[in-house]
């Protein structure tokens, strides 16, 4: 491992050093997760917390819509809301759809939103990261999208790591 930001092939300047942030940042959650079974990933320490497994497709459901908002430019349809809404707002519709998977699982759905993102960004250059759109009503640009994509993981993750100290034995 390296704990470089630097040019990566394939990508232009900026997405690379992006692309390298977000890499490192999934390569922490996937060792925050390592080895939980179904039944840890699965645990409330509390009953309106959020289970590691729902944090997980949170952060792929995070992904999901930045991508159709920046690549595809169109609001999700019928179909992808009935999939990924309740992974996106958690809490309560969290807590009842997102249970009874193993780690594989979540880990497929990670890597698969993460491929299309990696593809997407290969056909794109650095001044498509200054693009400005509103956001949240907020004026923003792709970068900072982007960038609140790996900051969002990075602050479930430790979620994930303190819910894991919680973990009681099974």
């Amino acid at each position: 491992m390296e704990f470089k930001i630097k040019n990566l092939d394939g990508y232009t300047p900026q997405i690379g050093h992006l692309v390298h942030m977000m890499n490192y940042a999934r390569t922490t959650t996937l060792q925050a997760v390592k080895g939980l079974t179904t039944e840890q990933l699965d645990y409330l320490h509390a009953a309106d917390a959020n289970s590691i497994g729902a944090l997980l497709m949170h952060m792929a459901a995070v992904e999901f819509s930045f991508q159709i908002e920046t690549f595809d430019e169109r609001e999700p349809t019928d179909a992808e809301i009935q999939e990924w809404g309740p992974p996106v707002s958690l809490g309560e519709k969290g807590r009842h759809k997102i249970k009874g998977k193993p780690l594989d699982y979540y880990i497929e759905k990670l890597d698969k939103v993460r491929n299309r993102t990696l593809t997407e960004f290969k056909r794109r250059n650095d001044d498509w990261l200054y693009v400005e759109r509103n956001w949240a009503s907020y004026p923003s640009n792709n970068y900072f999208i982007w960038f609140h994509t790996f900051e969002d993981e990075i602050n479930h993750r430790g979620q994930i790591r303190i819910q894991r100290k919680m973990l009681p034995s099974f």
